[in-house]
């Protein structure tokens, strides 16, 4: 595993002690070089999530990374739920192709 993916796993452990945490390096689908931890997508079940909105949810992943926000990570994709919304739904939603980018 590497350096940020590991800081991003670490973080959300302590922070939202998850159901459910998968964070995947994607940076290999951009126009990035080889080895890139610059795209992740987070998928993230955890109990402070209830009676919170999607955009509060965000807002607590992105303040805990908002120091790696402007660099050295450039997207993050965010898929947010509570364990019931997790079992009743219990798939990773897929990402959509890269449009490219110089």
């Amino acid at each position: 595993m590497k350096q940020i993916e590991a800081t991003l796993r670490q973080r959300l452990d302590r922070e939202f002690d998850p159901h459910f945490c998968e964070v995947v390096n994607e940076s290999h689908q951009h126009n990035v070089p080889a080895n890139s931890e610059t795209h992740f997508k987070v998928t993230l079940v955890a109990a402070s999530f209830v009676n919170l909105r999607q955009v509060q949810r965000h807002q607590r992943v992105y303040r805990l990374f908002s120091d790696l926000m402007a660099e050295p990570i450039h997207a993050l994709a965010l898929h947010t739920f509570t364990p019931d919304e997790w079992a009743a739904k219990g798939i990773v939603p897929a990402s959509p192709n890269c449009l490219g980018g110089e």
